[in-house]
């Protein structure tokens, strides 16, 4: 997982720290709410302060509530222990958003399609779309100074709803944040960004235009309307421009506060998601106390949330009720990261300590290729007591009876002398080129196996296929399902009913358990 052989030698002076937490999540409320009125408007706005009275207190933001269930998700399991699965079971217990991604991912996930694959499947539309960017924070907060680290734990989180560049949108997001608590020059962080993605993305095209139509000195408007060209192919609402209005926010506001999260909005697009990050990124640039009062005042410091389950019933720490809670509980779980990886950045009391060539190290894309980029999302992993295994739909997850599906299987067990055993246990009327594989678990590698799995009729929209593994000095069988969808049963753009069923879901269970 990390490297304790090369402790960090990089010291953040924890206050500082504090200020920059609060910061971004002061930000955060702040550019939402400022944006929220305006989201999916596709002109150019106009704002300049909030429109209308907040009586104390911003408006819900699912920008934030996400955040908010992935950080209790740490704090329930352990922040080395949250993988994409997880938080895959997490968002199923807790998440009610019923919308775009969301759904597609949800409906995914209680098939037993889970992630990285509940990001992918059914999700043409929207899997590059906004719903994962917009999230980062958390990680940058847990992991300060550690681009690496926040990028891989954003995969994790992101791979649940999307794929792709969808992915790759929060990566750089997470990175970039996370590189803004130890460094102050906002290009050096956008670079650092830049290296925790594919220089050949779309992703890494509309943020480069942005910093191309900056350094032309070209005008806002013009710099939005190139953008909005370059990205015309995906349509609106989508990760490659509205991280890219955001870059513009950073860029064109040159520091100003004010002026970053009002750019950011008057781009249009997916304006609270926009301003949000850009508001979070000034907040930790800068920390609390540089965001001007005439911004804080008007919606203060609580939470308000909007897209979860009520929490009151869980039988650990329910939801944050302000920022300055959040804060103190983000930094318990820096500090719990800090204590398991000696590798990353440490508190200090005394003042923060940065080496010179610690920023130019964060440019490297090495370890985070190796930790995201070469993952893939049609791969389902399988943890199991001695070995991991791994299987890869070569051909997507959708069957037709009668036609052949192609598959990848690899087993990682624990020591390479004993033999794993993958048996395939299929419905009558199904064939499998290798109905049995018999595979070394190595250690350090792991060799795919190809096979071929040729489907019958079944009435099921996903069918469970039972796959026993054994190894070789065990006389018990474990049993995993993996699943095989229906072609044409499961609609990612069919998002009606799902709202319908997810709010009287939670309703009854919050009333039985509030009853308990």
């Amino acid at each position: 997982m990390f490297d304790t052989s090369k402790p960090s030698l990089v010291r953040l002076n924890k206050e500082e720290y504090l200020d920059k937490v609060a910061g971004c999540w002061s930000g955060k409320n702040i550019g939402g709410t400022l944006g929220t009125p305006m989201e999916g408007k596709r002109e150019m706005n106009n704002a300049t302060f909030y429109t209308r009275d907040l009586k104390g207190k911003a408006l819900p933001n699912d920008d934030l509530d996400l955040q908010l269930v992935w950080m209790m998700a740490a704090e329930e399991v352990g922040i080395y222990n949250v993988n994409e699965r997880v938080l895959g079971h997490f968002w199923l217990d807790y998440i009610t958003g019923p919308w775009n991604e969301y759904g597609v991912c949800k409906t995914n996930m209680r098939n037993g399609i889970m992630p990285p694959f509940s990001g992918l499947a059914n999700n043409d539309k929207w899997k590059w779309s906004n719903g994962a960017w917009i999230r980062s924070e958390i990680w940058a907060c847990i992991f300060p100074g550690s681009p690496d680290e926040a990028a891989a734990a954003a995969y994790c989180d992101a791979c649940v709803d999307h794929a792709g560049e969808g992915i790759y949108a929060e990566l750089f997001t997470a990175s970039m944040e996370s590189a803004a608590f130890v460094c102050n020059d906002l290009r050096q962080i956008i670079q650092i960004g830049l290296a925790h993605i594919p220089a050949d993305s779309r992703m890494a095209r509309a943020i480069n235009l942005a910093c191309k139509c900056y350094d032309d000195k070209m005008t806002l408007v013009d710099a939005r309307n190139a953008i909005v060209a370059d990205s015309e192919d995906l349509g609106w609402f989508q990760a490659p421009a509205n991280v890219a209005f955001t870059v513009l926010g950073l860029l064109y506001g040159e520091g100003d506060f004010s002026k970053t999260i009002c750019y950011a909005v008057n781009c249009g697009d997916d304006t609270d998601c926009t301003a949000g990050t850009a508001g979070a990124v000034m907040g930790i640039l800068n920390g609390k106390k540089s965001i001007p009062a005439k911004w804080l005042e008007p919606i203060g410091d609580d939470i308000v949330v909007g897209s979860f389950a009520s929490l009151v019933w869980r039988p650990v720490k329910p939801c944050p009720r302000d920022t300055n809670e959040l804060t103190q509980r983000v930094c318990r779980l820096a500090e719990e990261a800090q204590f398991l990886n000696g590798a990353i950045p440490a508190f200090t009391d005394g003042p923060t300590s940065i080496p010179e060539d610690y920023l130019p190290s964060l440019c490297s894309s090495a370890a985070i290729k190796k930790r995201a980029w070469d993952r893939l999302s049609n791969q389902l992993t399988y943890d199991l007591p001695f070995c991991k295994l791994f299987l890869v739909y070569d051909d997507g997850i959708e069957a037709t009876p009668g036609k052949p599906m192609r598959f990848r299987v690899a087993a990682l067990g624990h020591q390479d002398s004993n033999v794993i055993s993958i048996r395939f246990d299929l419905p009558e009327g199904w064939e499998c080129s290798t109905p049995e594989i018999r595979t070394k678990g190595h250690f350090c590698l792991y060799y795919y196996v190809p096979l071929t799995i040729t489907p019958a009729k079944f009435p099921e929209a996903v069918k469970q296929i039972p796959v026993h593994v054994q190894l070789s000095d065990r006389f018990t069988w474990q049993t995993i399902y993996i699943p095989i969808q229906n072609a044409g049963a499961v609609f990612g753009e069919d998002q009606a009913a799902y709202a319908a069923v997810d709010q009287p879901f939670f309703d009854k269970r919050n009333r039985l358990f509030s009853s308990l």
